[in-house]
């Protein structure tokens, strides 16, 4: 069976405008050559620190912004260089949770407005039917029926992002991007928005895009695991052999800071150094040499591509195996 959601070589680039007559001076290498699938019923995380392009990769995927370059490919059917007039019949199958649930609901909308806008936009249901949606809705992220008639301001942010899920489910999609989508909630709150998307997707076969960078989320909700730095993927994998056995030293450091709920196990830290670099002005070779504990002359000068480092994992590191930092 062929993927729901295939990404090849995806960049986007934003230009950079300096002097007195506003000419381009440089690009910001967001998202520089990023590929994965995503299939049907599966969550794959997207991972890394503030500013690696994550968030970028799942605004290209969704059209929010054109991409420079790549593909994406929805069903098959590709829709990267779609105009706004066929892309809009597509929409209907791709939706998305922001990070914010403050911003992110209209506070002049009533949750009764808030919801049925996307069914009326296209055209899924009216009058009783409606009704009968929006309630439907309501029941399945476990919010009371009597929410329909009240402001977003009247809720926790937890029960906003609840609505902001509700409003996502609202059109039936196959495809919804989790942009961040726990991070700004209280930790038993997270945990529970967590729980209630898993059930969401056992309950109607969701393919979710869950950007992230807390990898302590990402274990429990996951099925494949990709990680990002600045720019582009360094390893991929199923959760169960990224978590046990990461192959890329970014990798590790990241599972290295993860907290371990047992103040009896041994943990090495691997503690980087230096900044990341400009996204402007990327390093040459391998983009991690900067910060990377294991450099050597190769990486300096040569990209390392992503290539198998087991069964469905792959890493883009010049070191066939890299000493493990992280210890049970």
């Amino acid at each position: 069976m062929s993927p729901l959601l295939e990404v090849t070589d995806l960049r986007k680039h934003f230009p950079v405008q300096g002097g007195v007559l506003g000419r381009t001076t440089g690009f910001v290498y967001a998202v520089d050559g990023v590929s994965f699938d995503i299939a049907r019923g599966e969550t794959l995380s997207l991972v890394g620190e503030s500013g690696c392009g994550k968030s970028t990769v799942g605004r290209a995927v969704l059209r929010l912004f054109a991409p420079t370059s790549g593909e994406v490919r929805l069903d098959g059917e590709r829709i990267d260089n779609l105009p706004a007039a066929q892309l809009r019949r597509l929409r209907q199958r791709m939706q998305v949770v922001f990070q914010d649930p403050f911003s992110s609901l209209s506070p002049r909308m009533k949750v009764r407005e808030i919801l049925a806008e996307p069914i009326r936009n296209f055209d899924l249901a009216r009058g009783a039917a409606l009704e009968q949606r929006l309630i439907s809705l309501l029941d399945k992220v476990r919010l009371p029926r009597d929410a329909l008639d009240r402001f977003p301001h009247e809720f926790s942010g937890g029960q906003r992002q609840r609505i902001g899920i509700a409003r996502a489910l609202a059109p039936e999609p196959e495809l919804i991007v989790c942009d961040e989508a726990v991070s700004a909630l209280d930790v038993s709150v997270k945990a529970q928005i967590v729980n209630l998307l898993a059930e969401l997707q056992d309950e109607l076969g969701l393919a979710l895009l869950f950007i992230s960078h807390d990898l302590a989320i990402v274990e429990h909700l996951t099925h494949r695991v990709a990680v990002m730095y600045l720019g582009k993927l360094v390893e991929i994998a199923d959760r169960r052999s990224l978590f046990a056995a990461p192959r890329h030293p970014y990798t590790q450091a990241l599972l290295s800071a993860v907290p371990v709920p047992d103040p009896t196990a041994k943990r090495q830290r691997m503690i980087l150094t230096g900044d990341v670099p400009s996204p402007i002005h990327p390093p040459s070779g391998c983009r991690f040499h900067t910060r990377c504990p294991f450099v050597f002359d190769r990486c300096r000068t040569e990209e390392p591509a992503l290539r198998p480092a087991g069964a469905g994992h792959q890493a883009a590191c010049h070191l066939e195996q890299p000493p493990s930092a992280v210890a049970a």
